[in-house]
């Protein structure tokens, strides 16, 4: 498969002295486990344990480069800078625009070691997929295939799966890809996070949705008898994502009760890797 170039993604680096412990105490990524070669998820939460920012770390050097949305960097940087106070940390945006993703033959040979080769994405490699991204333009593939390429494997991305503060790291399926901590200390919102967890009521999850005919376009609310179930996402022909509640179509697959997008009937799949199914009553979706 081709290399492609993300042109909307920008980069922010954070080194000195405290800069380790400055972000272990701030986001959800344990980075103390991070691997050389490792890039994962992480976000930066709300104090109700909701994501306010969401981005992919990996250690550069002595420091540690965060990619984000482009239109999110700014931001993170301030919120970041705001809780820096004293700490010896330092926080500069790069100077380097984009981010390139290969995967496949364009991938091989890659070593995945920090610097020029790029680093593995670690939410792929749950899906068996070794996806290597690095900084700038390296190629000129279609963005299209890269989002083909997460539709199918359930990878989401804020603004065209989730609105931010909208979200628990739940949701996104945070706590299967190696992006939500439950054994380190506190950060923002953790306390939350971790009820949710102990106490098993996460209910909307990441599916893939397919359909016979193309999908609606992203926003189209996915209904069973009528009831709202989820919202599409990201779409290509008739792939897509959406983030749904998992126990009402649980249950209306059960029952034979036909999914809707629109008007368009759609089936669900949650993805292999989580190891999730979907519940098939109530009782079950509480157990």
């Amino acid at each position: 498969m081709p290399a492609v170039f993300l042109k909307d993604r920008s980069l922010l680096f954070v080194s000195g002295a405290e800069a380790q412990s400055f972000l272990q105490n701030l986001i959800t990524t344990d980075i103390t486990s991070l691997g050389a070669d490792e890039a994962r998820p992480g976000a930066l939460l709300t104090p109700q344990g909701k994501i306010l920012f969401d981005f992919m770390i990996w250690q550069d050097g002595d420091g540690y480069m965060i990619e984000t949305d482009a239109g999110q960097r700014d931001s993170l940087l301030k919120r970041l800078t705001m809780y820096k106070l004293r700490a010896a940390v330092t926080l500069a945006p790069s100077t380097e625009e984009g981010v390139t993703v290969s995967w496949g033959e364009d991938a091989e040979g890659s070593q995945g070691v920090r610097g020029s080769q790029g680093v593995r994405d670690s939410r792929f490699a749950k899906a068996g997929i070794t996806l290597i991204r690095r900084p700038g333009k390296h190629g000129d593939g279609k963005e299209a295939l890269y989002d083909a390429l997460r539709i199918s494997h359930g990878i989401v991305t804020s603004g065209s799966d989730f609105a931010l503060q909208d979200a628990f790291p739940h949701d996104v399926l945070m706590d299967f890809n190696g992006g939500l901590s439950f054994r380190k200390g506190c950060y923002v919102g953790q306390e939350v996070v971790s009820r949710m967890q102990h106490r098993g009521t996460a209910r909307r999850r990441v599916v893939t949705v397919s359909a016979a005919t193309a999908l609606p376009e992203t926003g189209t609310e996915i209904t069973a008898a009528g009831k709202p179930v989820g919202t599409l996402g990201s779409v290509e022909g008739g792939s897509g994502l959406a983030i749904v509640r998992i126990d009402r179509a649980g249950a209306a697959m059960a029952a034979g009760t036909p999914l809707l997008a629109g008007e368009t009937p759609v089936s669900l799949i949650l993805p292999a890797w989580s190891g999730l199914v979907f519940p098939a009553s109530a009782d079950e979706a509480s157990a």
